[in-house]
């Protein structure tokens, strides 16, 4: 990435923007107008496809990370400067807080409030906490591999599709147990503007340990060299 900081945050505003306001509007559609407008595919869809379609926007510029367990997975991973985590953490926070208030412009307070991401009905917080771990290490390992393994055939080009696709895969398969955030930027921005703070650690532990082990685990296995610390 050989763009400044600055012009680098700014695409990680408005691509987290982008990724947050498709996945937000499924939810509101879904809870505005019924789970008949768009099905509740179309949540998994919002975020997956809107996920792909930022890093195509934007990822050549600031490396489309959108999500702050990312920044930490690739800084972990070697494939990131630690002294910029933080600066793109406040990138998508603010990025993804934008999609918040445009969601609670043009949609009802229930609308706003769907946007809080909880466990599954019967599921524990202890359980949505490891499911979280899992996924969002695993979604770290697929995007060190299709966006910075030069040993990839389909690393780079595929890169927006593989990561988009691994979002909605996740958002289905394990997000009705979970909540499927896989995002601490996803579930800490509705709760600053919605202040109902109950559920909201395990969305920000789980993603951020998931991110850490997940590159761990691909610096070892894949890269084969001793993670950053």
């Amino acid at each position: 990435m050989d763009q400044p900081l600055g012009v680098r945050l700014g695409a990680e505003v408005v691509g987290t923007f982008l990724f947050f306001f498709l996945g937000f509007s499924g939810i509101a559609v879904v809870t505005d107008i019924g789970p008949a407008a768009i099905q509740p595919l179309g949540i998994a869809a919002g975020f997956g496809f809107g996920l792909a379609l930022a890093i195509t926007a934007f990822g050549h510029i600031s490396g489309g990370h959108y999500n702050p367990a990312v920044s930490l997975g690739l800084a972990v991973g070697g494939k990131f400067p630690g002294r910029e985590v933080i600066p793109y953490w406040i990138a998508q926070l603010v990025g993804g807080f934008g999609a918040v208030l445009v969601t609670a412009i043009a949609y009802t307070s229930n609308a706003t409030n769907a946007l809080d991401t909880n466990p599954g009905p019967g599921v524990s917080d202890w359980s949505a906490l490891f499911l979280e771990i899992v996924a969002t290490a695993l979604f770290v390992t697929v995007i060190l591999t299709v966006a910075t393994d030069e040993r990839a055939a389909w690393k780079g080009v595929m890169a927006p599709f593989l990561i988009g696709l691994f979002i909605f895969t996740a958002a289905t398969a394990v997000g009705p147990a979970s909540g499927g955030s896989f995002n601490p930027a996803r579930s800490l921005d509705p709760v600053l503007y919605n202040q109902d703070w109950s559920n909201v650690w395990i969305y920000l532990v789980g993603p951020l340990a998931g991110g850490i082990i997940g590159a761990a685990v691909w610096s070892v296995l894949v890269a084969r060299r001793p993670m950053t610390v």
